[in-house]
């Protein structure tokens, strides 16, 4: 990892565009990390809602003595936020991280394309599952484009996901490989650009089987989440873990990989659907499978 260590260096000033669950998660690790980070919503409420998010998190870590107060501190030093995608010209790196909508991404993925100065700058996706091609296709520097996916809780969780369009260059994966191990303390693992990539490719029929096995009384959701924690040794059930997702964000990934694939496995099943509709999410709204709050 020399080579990627010595090319990820040149990585100091970030930008996170999306400051939500994931967002917030991405920009903290960044920031814990030494690195100079913008947070950008398209809001002022949803970047006020955004910086509470980081503040808090930060507060429990330093209470929880995962970091020191002076980490704390420093951390919160690095953070700064706008309203306006222009203030991101500068940044050497721009991860995406908001609603996953491939009309919304590929927009926000224009207009970075526009006001990056960097001629080498990377631009990123955080996305679950929507092709990688088709973002870095939109702007004037394909080959600058590639797939960063973290995994919610970001500062906790040690995996992400590179994932290289067929337009990505070398030289910007060794970047993001650099940038993911040596700077942030992650562990990468490189997947191919198909709908998925993974870990989501191998988690969402799980879950989604999960759902039509409540949906049609086979069990409750308390014994099927007790059977994958009890008896697969599983940290959480797939309902529950469903419920920290978002559904709505494991009905997008569901939707992408059964476009891609058309395999029945990959529909998602009509209460999953119906509980979307009604506003039922999951921890971010309140209630989902389980109620919170």
């Amino acid at each position: 990892m020399a080579g990627s260590d010595i090319q990820s260096r040149d990585i100091e000033r970030v930008g996170v565009v999306g400051c939500g669950q994931m967002g917030a998660g991405i920009a903290e690790v960044c920031a814990r990390a030494g690195l100079d980070v913008i947070v950008a919503e398209i809001t002022g409420d949803a970047l006020e809602y955004g910086r509470t998010r980081l503040t808090n998190s930060l507060g429990k870590a330093a209470e929880r003595g995962k970091i020191t107060e002076a980490e704390r501190d420093a951390a919160l030093a690095r953070l700064s936020f706008t309203t306006d995608l222009g203030e991101l010209g500068d940044r050497d790196l721009v991860i995406e991280a908001v609603v996953e909508n491939e009309q919304v991404k590929t927009e926000i993925f224009q207009i970075l394309d526009q006001v990056m100065t960097r001629p080498d700058a990377i631009l990123a996706s955080n996305t679950s599952s929507i092709p990688l091609v088709k973002l870095a296709v939109a702007t004037s520097r394909p080959e600058q484009v590639i797939g960063i996916h973290f995994f919610n809780p970001a500062p906790v969780q040690k995996l992400v996901e590179l994932i290289p369009a067929l337009t990505t260059s070398e030289e910007t994966i060794k970047r993001a490989e650099g940038l993911a191990a040596e700077i942030l303390g992650k562990h990468a693992i490189r997947a191919q650009d198909r709908s998925g990539f993974i870990v989501n490719a191998l988690l969402i029929p799980y879950i989604l089987s999960a759902v039509r096995m409540f949906e049609s009384g086979i069990a409750t959701r308390e014994d099927i989440d007790d059977g994958m924690e009890m008896g697969c040794a599983h940290p959480m059930g797939p309902l529950k873990l469903a419920d920290l997702i978002g559904l709505d964000t494991v009905a997008s990934v569901a939707d992408s990989m059964y476009t891609e694939y058309k395999e029945p496995l990959y529909a998602a099943p009509p209460l999953l659907q119906r509980m979307v509709d009604a506003g039922r999410l999951g921890r971010k709204s309140g209630a989902g499978f389980y109620s919170y709050g």
